[in-house]
Parts: structure tokens; sequence; C-alpha cells
């Protein structure tokens, strides 16, 4: 049965019908409407007129003129064809007009919306260019400003394929406050020399160039080098540190960097620093404290005074900087033998507060001997591992534990048969299947039945990996199933009544204070990790070598090791006592970590480079932070 419409719904429906023929019909109704406002209240205004003309004919007249010139159609009175021609060239006008203020109108705002997009060309001198977008760039910006603390002016250009305005944006909502330091975003791929030179890099001090969030996208990586290479020219120009995720490109992009460029490898550190930090837990709160520039960072210093002593008399020259090692024909000697002479021409690497903060002061007199425990080597064990997790850095975490492992030691894996097989976890430990036992146990790492069968508190160190980004997936998303098995792994821990040992990665840093473990386990941030190392090496290129000793294999390393095996437990004594000790065993103290109420203070107990004279009693808990020869 048809439904029968009101005359309202008929007359709407005809309204919107005729709005729907374009823009005549909008133009029509519009005139419509302003004549149903405006001739009736013109006629009012003159009938309301006490001069107005006393003859119908005259006042109809004068209402024409009113309406006419309100609506601008130009209101002359007379013969029709004298108004009619009135009334087109009042249209010719209105037209004219209109399209004048239209053009005029829209320069304008393409002109504005240029300049809103930043496409003028960077006159800064000495600033920062960062290229490219990704989770690093606001560690890599929030690091630079903070470097830029002590300077009288600083600037960070950014140039990326995105808008202007949203980069803006976001970089004030997660950066914050810029101090000194100016911040200008610029619109546009980095891959194109052109665009390129709006940052006007062969005027900055350093260039930044970001892995994309996309392992697959490395090569877009290569090739903004190139077109850095192509924008600068051959000429010397400013220092150059890129990243890439993969191995396979680091060489491809070493080649396009040139000699001025340093490119980390971004998978490989982090494996790294997960496995130093699960066979030292508390590591990567030692590095998170030493790359960032909040607190004391590396630096290199000279002291004519010191030419000819020996590089173990320099760690006590110094009372609030660490004396690390030595920089000799532009490289790093770190923790070089006590005995190593200092040469006319080598420069000091320390650990301090800033650039001018290393002053010598002799702090031998502040070491008692008598305080120093015997020394005794500790002799290596084997480890068993377990690893929760598989993604792409697994591998070269398998690989980092099977080159540091003795005989007898276990690896077990447990994850899901979509993200790895048997197969794939006995071939990343295939080269040192003589020292190293791999397990595989397929399972759900987010089910506790999956682990309670593993005896789980009998493990030195548990690692948990997240999945690998999927396409299109928020780069956070893969932290959702760690928390999870952060969750079944405190629900264990109450079952065991033991606090288990465990090192988890993550991508987002927020989800840190999320995750269901004590403050001082080892988190690693490993987007921020890399940013963090990109900006302390643009700031100072011959950190990159140190850094890379650091984190490698062979050399000397961070350690954090008990304090008993440097001074007497339950005694008082001072920081220089400490390094003293070290010294004595070929190490150089830089630190420790406090375990009395460690979870209790935001550095987690942590202190780096504290002052010589400084006394404390240190109990068999405390840690003493060395760097040393595995």
């Amino acid at each position: 049965m048809a439904r029968r419409v009101s005359l309202k719904g008929r007359a709407r429906y005809w309204f919107d019908t005729t709005l729907a023929r374009g823009i005549p019909a909008l133009v029509g109704w519009l005139a419509l409407g302003c004549l149903v406002v405006v001739f009736p209240v013109s006629a009012v205004l003159v009938w309301t007129d006490p001069h107005a003309p006393a003859s119908r004919s005259g006042r109809l007249a004068a209402i024409w003129r009113l309406t006419g010139e309100t609506l601008r159609l130009g209101g002359a009175t007379g013969p029709l064809l004298r108004v009619l021609l009135s009334v087109l060239l009042a249209l010719v006008a209105l037209v004219y007009v209109s399209t004048l203020v239209g053009l005029i109108t829209t320069g304008l705002t393409e002109r504005l919306t240029a300049l809103r997009r930043g496409h003028s060309t960077v006159i800064e001198q000495g600033h920062s260019v960062v290229l490219g977008w990704s989770e690093q760039v606001f560690t890599v910006v929030s690091e630079l400003v903070a470097a830029n603390a002590n300077q009288r002016y600083g600037a960070v250009a950014v140039l990326a394929d995105r808008d202007k305005t949203t980069m803006e944006e976001a970089l004030s909502r997660k950066v914050g406050t810029t101090g000194r330091t100016r911040l200008v975003c610029r619109s546009g791929s980095p891959t194109d020399p052109d665009l390129l030179a709006l940052t006007n890099p062969g005027a900055a001090s350093a260039v930044l160039v970001l892995p994309h969030d996309d392992p697959s996208a490395d090569p877009e990586v290569v090739k903004t080098l190139l077109a850095l290479r192509s924008a600068l020219g051959e000429e010397e120009g400013p220092p150059v540190v890129a990243a890439v995720r993969d191995d396979r490109y680091r060489l491809a992009a070493s080649l396009a960097a040139g000699a001025r460029g340093i490119v980390l490898e971004s998978d490989a550190i982090t494996a790294r620093l997960i496995v130093q930090s699960a066979r030292g837990p508390g590591l990567s709160l030692v590095y998170r404290d030493l790359l960032d520039f909040a607190g004391d960072e590396f630096y290199l210093t000279f002291d004519a005074a010191l030419t000819s002593r020996s590089f173990g008399d320099t760690l006590l020259a110094f009372a609030t900087s660490s004396v690390v090692g030595l920089l000799r024909d532009g490289r790093p000697l770190l923790n070089p033998p006590p005995q190593t002479l200092i040469g006319p021409d080598d420069r000091l690497i320390v650990i301090t507060r800033d650039d001018d903060t290393a002053r010598r002061s002799d702090c031998s007199g502040l070491v008692d001997e008598s305080m120093m425990t015997p020394w005794q080597r500790a002799s290596a064990r084997p480890e068993r591992v377990l690893i929760l997790g598989w993604n792409r850095r697994a591998s070269l975490i398998v690989d980092q534990f099977g080159r540091y492992a003795v005989h007898g030691s276990v690896i077990t894996v447990v994850a899901d048969r979509k993200e790895v097989t048997a197969e794939q976890v006995r071939d990343a430990g295939s080269d040192f299947a003589r020292r190293l036992t791999m397990t595989f146990r397929p399972g759900d790492v987010t089910r506790p039945e999956a682990l309670r069968c593993l005896e789980i508190d009998s493990y030195d160190s548990i690692v948990v990996l997240g999945p690998d980004p999927v396409p299109g997936q928020q780069p956070d998303e893969a932290d959702n199933r760690t928390l999870v098995t952060l969750l079944v792994l405190h629900l264990l821990e109450q079952e065991t009544g033991r606090e288990l040992p465990v090192v988890t990665e993550m991508t987002d840093d927020r989800n840190r204070t999320l995750a269901p473990i004590s403050p001082g386990v080892d988190v690693i941030i490993s987007g921020k990790l890399i940013g963090l190392l990109m900006a302390q090496i643009s700031q100072n290129r011959h950190l990159a070598a140190v850094f890379e000793e650091l984190f490698s294999l062979t050399g000397s390393q961070i350690h954090l090791r008990p304090a008993a095996s440097y001074v007497l437990p339950d005694c008082e004594a001072s920081f220089a006592t400490v390094v003293a000790a070290a010294q004595q065993r070929g190490e150089c103290a830089i630190g420790y970590r406090r375990h009395d109420r460690a979870t209790a203070v935001p550095d987690h107990g942590v202190r780096i480079n504290p002052d010589k004279s400084e006394r404390r009693r240190w109990t068999d808990r405390d840690e003493v932070v060395v760097i040393a020869q595995d």
C-alpha cells in the first residue's frame, strides 16, 4: 500500500531536487531568498519615510532603487528597457568583482598553504638536520634540544614527507618546550635533492637520517643518503649519522654516506644490548643514563699536565669525572693497560656532566687500601636462557648468546609455530652447537600452562620478545602481547616465590609504566635506544667507535659486578677506593648500583660518575659499574 506524502514532505523533496541541479539553482534560490527579505524591508522604509514621494508609482520607484542599491542591481528607474540594462550592467559588475575576489582569495590561500607547508629554505647556520619520520624522531629531537641547553642559540630542522603542521603539533606534544632551540619543519621527500636542499644541509653541524618504521624500507635510507650526497657534493660537509635495520643494507648505506657518514645497524645493536642485559641485569639502566643528555655522558678532553703519565694515574686525577680511555690517532682505546703512557696528541675519553666539567683534581689521598678486597678472578659457568616469543632479531640474540656461552649452556625457545619452526631455531645456533644446546617448544607464551612445565625459576635469564609489526599496524600494538606475557610471568613469580630475571623488548616507551614488573627490570626500547645513540654520535663522531666497542663481542664492555669484589662489605669507603681497587684489576670503575632502596627512587639505584670523595657503606648486594674485558 502506497504511503501518502504530506504537503511538507512534497515541498521538501521538490526543494532538494532543485538544489541537485547545480550552481544555477543555488544562485536562483539565493537571489529569491534575498528578495524575500530585502523587498519588504525596503517597502517598510519607504512607506515610513516622511520625505518619500506621495504617489504610489513614486514610492514603488523608491522601493526599487533601495532594493537595487542593497543588492547592487543598479536601481535605475524609468522605461523597462532602462531598468533591464541597469540590471545587466550590475550583474556584469557583480560577476567581475566576484571573480576578481575569488582569484585573489585563491591566490592568497595557495600562498599561505605553501608557506604553511614550509617550502622556504632554512637559513640557519650550525643547526642539526633530521631527515625522515619514524619512532626515533621524538627521541632524537628531544636529545638535540637537551644538547643545546647550554648554548646561546640552536636550531633543529626536520624534513619528512608529512604535513608541516602535523609534524609541528606532534613534536610539540611529545617533545614539549624547546627552550633556546628553534624547531623548523619542512614538508617534502628526503630522497629528493631539491627538497632536501630546503634544510640547508651544507651549513648544518650534523645530519641524521632516521630508519623507517617498516623493516623493509632500508633502501629508502640508502636513497636518502644518495640524495644528501647529491645535495652536498663531494666537498667535505657535516657528519652524517644514519641507521638501517637489516645488515644487508649497511654496506650500501656506508658507501652512499661516504667518508663523512656513520651508519648504525639498529637490530644488531638492540640484540647485543638485550644479551648484555640478560647476562648482567641492570645494564640497560646504565646505558640509558649514559646515552641521554640529562646526566653524565662521554666527552673528549685534553690536559697537557698528564702527558707522559700512565693511564692508570689518570683514573684518580679527576674528582668529578671518570676516565675510561684514550683517543689516539682518531681511534678510541677503551680501558687500555694501566701502564699505557699518554702521548702529547692523545685525548682522554671521560664520563662527565658536560664538555667543560672535566677539571683535574688529585684524589689519590682519598684511597683507603685497607678497605679493598683481595682480587679473585671469577670463572665462567654454563648459563640457562629462556626466550619467549620470536621476531626478526631473535636469531641475532641467539647468535650473541652463543658467542658468550661456555660448554653446557642451554637456550630454550618457546614460540608459536606461525612465528618460527624448530629448524629455524636450530639454524640460529648451529655455529655454536658444540657449546650451546638449543631447544624449541611450540606454545602460546600468553598462556600460563605453556610455561609451568619449564621449571621457569631455574633459568638464569628470561628474554621476552614481541612479534614483528604487521604492515598497516601501529608500532606499539606489538607490545600488547608482550604485556600479556609479562602478566603471566608475574603470576608465575607469585607461584614460585622467586623474582624472575626478565629482560623484555618494547617499541613504545609509554608501555614501560604499564608492564607488571619491578621498576629496575631491564626494558629495552629499541627505537629510543637507537635515537639516543644517533643523537650522541651527531654531537661527537668519535663516540661512534666508542659505542661500537662497548656493544661488540671483543674488547672492553660495561659490566655490573658485586661491590664485595672491590671493597669490604658492610664497611664505609670512598668511591675513590673503589676506583683504585678496579684499577688494580685492569678495570675502570664508572659508578655503582645500590640495592637497598633501588625500587623506591627514579634512577633505580644507578649512580654514574659519582664524586670520588663520596663515601657510603657498601653492602654485599651493591654492584659496581666497570668498563672491563669480559
